[in-house]
């Protein structure tokens, strides 16, 4: 990390609003430095206006290479050095997984799971250099528990899931930290103009993935989860010397990954004669 008594740096994707618009505040009432992108940068100009000396404003579209490499150059021409990876862009389709189309598909996959990756690879060799750095996967409760129409969003969380759950053992002995952020339902936009509908509607499943849609029309707004809460929370990790690999965010990500656990552990121990039986006898 930087050095004892120096402002940190933190890079933040999707700083336009939401959790990344409100960690960046949070960073900087802190005292340390951040880059705000977004993919239009007068989104996070006015954050360079009010901290001159402490905000570099860049636009960045996660899935183009060049605005990646072009704001990493920016930033270690500004401040030198980068502390803290926040990938934190990215966005949901709702529907059942036959009603989402490639085409509603693909772009979400490029941004969630294509673009956290493209921003990954091309800060890691600046941490590897540096010999520290902590990265801040922003996934979901849906990265760990999955429901009906909400499949091909949390199957980008999935994704996320398992990449960094090897990234962070691939890097931990380079000094580099890795936290996946697992929030429930927050108060955010997430519900709101982030999201996207699958413009395709099929009868028979709206018993389970319409269910979906009427979450996201009736609870935005609603949701129990505080985001500025979650930002500290996220900067207390941080801070700490022992961070998680995962952390959780709020009661009701909480009580459905306990659930889930649960059911789980119930059909292992129902099944395991099933599971164990599929070796060869032992000794052969």
């Amino acid at each position: 990390m930087a050095e004892t008594g120096s402002p940190r740096t933190w890079f933040i994707t999707g700083s336009s609003t939401g959790f990344g618009r409100l960690l960046a505040e949070e960073v900087l009432k802190a005292g340390d430095n951040v880059v705000a992108t977004a993919r239009k940068i007068e989104q996070v100009a006015d954050l360079e206006e009010k901290y001159p000396e402490r905000v570099l404003a860049l636009p960045l579209d996660v899935t183009k290479q060049e605005q990646i490499d072009a704001a990493l150059e920016k930033t270690l021409a500004r401040f030198g050095r980068v502390d803290v990876l926040v990938n934190n862009a990215g966005y949901g389709v709702t529907g059942a997984v036959e009603e989402v189309s490639d085409e509603e598909l693909r772009p979400m996959y490029e941004t969630n799971v294509f673009g956290l990756l493209r921003v990954t690879r091309t800060f890691l060799p600046q941490f590897r250099k540096q010999r520290s750095g902590h990265i801040l996967n922003l996934s979901s409760i849906g990265g760990v528990t999955a429901g009906p129409g909400w499949g091909l969003y949390q199957g980008t969380k999935f994704a996320v899931e398992g990449i960094s759950e090897a990234l962070a053992q691939e890097v931990a002995p380079l000094g580099i930290r890795l936290t996946i952020i697992e929030p429930g339902p927050f108060r955010t936009d997430f519900l709101g103009r982030s999201g996207v509908e699958a413009a395709r509607r099929i009868e028979d499943y709206g018993a389970t993935a319409d269910n979906a849609r009427r979450y996201r029309n009736d609870q935005h707004g609603k949701q129990p989860g505080d985001p500025l809460k979650a930002v500290q929370a996220m900067i207390q990790v941080v801070d700490s010397p022992n961070p998680p690999l995962r952390l959780l965010l709020g009661a009701a990500a909480l009580k459905r990954l306990r659930q889930k656990l649960d059911a789980w552990q119930k059909e292992i121990a129902e099944w395991e004669p099933v599971t164990v039986g599929a070796d060869f006898p032992e000794g052969e």
